[in-house]
């Protein structure tokens, strides 16, 4: 009988688990013991990602703790995009390699090699190498991870094969359907807030994106760690109640780590509770969840 997608990426991670222990087989010290328990760490969170979002986020940061520089490039019509820049492939000839061959490569971090406007965002000079290992997701790369730098290859490559065989195995939502008549009169298109984060300066922009990793690990990690909890507490609408201290915990460190100093921040914690353990129904806090963080 063949296999479906689930059981595939489950043999899949069962595979590379074994390679994780591999890798760290015979470390002793205590630095490395660390790393392997982050990437044990990292390979739950991928595994537990609900949609490409959620795990292009959760990659990147597993990929920072690897590598000196790290962008992940999401991948469709002939372009490798960012939150810091959009490269076509056809300049770019390094990365348009990674996506056709599927395969990781070392490449020269020069303009004819990487294109110049991505040399010029990162200060690449010649004799720098940089890595590109590819996400696949069913027959095509949907994504770049581009590391430069001391880099940990063959870690790195690991989690993109486990984020490949995650991928793969998120369903494809349906199309959504527009009849007519919402076409032909549309509602009042209301203040777009890209406009607003353009107006951010791009420090506190990286202060808003570390937010952002920061509510999606802490609310997948609840959902990971308390897995059953979480299922009781839906049921009894009194997730707060039942996640008492881990949230109460996250909420004080996000507020400490990310409200002081920066005037424009959102509660994403609370928007990652609401989303990820909530199922986007706010009810099923409880009546005793304190709400947003002012």
């Amino acid at each position: 009988m063949p296999f479906g997608p689930r059981q595939l990426l489950e043999h899949r991670i069962s595979e590379i688990s074994t390679e994780l222990e591999l890798l760290f087989e015979g470390a002793c010290d205590h630095a490395r013991r660390e790393q392997a328990e982050q990437l044990n760490q990292a390979v739950r969170r991928l595994r537990i990602a609900p949609d490409p979002g959620e795990l292009c986020a959760t990659l990147a940061d597993a990929a920072a703790r690897l590598a000196s520089g790290t962008i992940l490039f999401r991948v469709a019509e002939g372009t490798a995009t960012s939150d810091r820049i959009e490269v076509p492939l056809g300049d770019a000839p390094a990365l348009a390699a990674a996506a056709e061959s599927q395969d990781p490569l070392i490449a020269a971090a020069t303009p004819g090699e990487v294109s110049a406007p991505l040399v010029e965002l990162l200060g690449h000079t010649p004799d720098m190498r940089v890595s590109i290992l590819p996400v696949v997701a069913g027959e095509k790369v949907a994504a770049l991870v581009y590391c430069w730098g001391t880099v940990q290859v063959a870690a790195l490559e690991l989690l993109a094969q486990v984020a490949s065989a995650v991928w793969s195995a998120i369903p494809v939502p349906p199309p959504r359907l527009v009849s007519i008549a919402m076409a032909a009169d549309p509602p009042p298109v209301q203040a777009k807030p890209a406009a607003a984060w353009q107006e951010l300066p791009p420090a506190e922009q990286q202060i808003h994106l570390r937010a952002q990793r920061f509510a999606r690990v802490q609310a997948a990690e609840m959902r990971l760690y308390h897995a059953e909890v979480v299922q009781v507490a839906r049921g009894r609408r009194n997730l707060y109640e039942a996640l008492r201290q881990p949230i109460d915990d996250a909420r004080q460190a996000f507020r400490t780590r990310f409200f002081a100093g920066c005037p424009s921040m959102v509660d994403y914690l609370h928007l990652e509770l609401t989303r990820t353990l909530a199922n986007d129904d706010p009810d099923l806090l409880g009546s005793t969840y304190p709400g947003p963080l002012v």
